[in-house]
C-alpha cells in the first residue's frame, strides 16, 4: 500500500530534496508552493495524506496557522494527521510554538534528509 504525503514549503532547494527523498522512499506526493496552496491541498477531497510536512516561515500563510486550522478541524484532511514542522527558526521560543500548534516532530534546517525519513517512518509506525 502506498503512503501519501502533503508538502508545503516555499524554498525550490527544499522542496526538490524532500520530492526526492520521499519519493524515493515510496511516498506519493502533494507539493506545494506556500501556505495557501497547502491549504487548498489539504482541503481538498481526494486528498487524504498519512503525513504532512510544513515549512514554518512562508508566504501567505504560515506553517504554524496552517497547522492549528487542521487541528481545529477547520480542513478536508484529519485533524489527528502526523505534521512535522520544518523551519530554520530553532530557538526554544520557535520550538515550543511549533509543538504547541500541535506539531508532532519540529527538525530545523539545514537538517537530515535521512533523518526526516526515520522520524516519518516512527510517526507512521505508530498510526493504526
Amino acid at each position: 500500500m502506498s503512503r501519501t504525503a502533503v508538502i508545503a514549503d516555499d524554498d525550490e532547494t527544499i522542496r526538490s530534496i524532500l520530492q526526492y527523498k520521499l519519493s524515493m522512499a515510496g511516498f506519493d506526493l502533494t507539493v506545494c508552493h506556500d501556505g495557501v496552496e497547502g491549504r487548498e491541498a489539504l482541503d481538498a477531497p481526494d486528498i487524504d495524506p498519512d503525513v504532512v510536512i510544513l515549512d514554518v516561515m512562508m508566504p501567505r500563510l504560515k506553517g504554524t496557522q496552517l497547522l492549528r486550522e487542521i487541528r481545529r478541524g477547520e480542513l478536508g484532511v484529519d485533524p489527528d494527521v502526523p505534521v512535522v514542522l520544518l523551519t530554520s527558526r530553532g530557538r526554544e521560543s520557535d520550538v515550543l510554538e511549533g509543538l504547541e500548534s500541535g506539531a508532532n516532530e519540529y527538525l530545523t534546517k539545514p537538517f537530515s534528509p535521512n533523518e526526516l525519513l526515520a522520524r516519518l517512518e516512527k510517526l507512521l509506525a505508530r498510526r493504526p
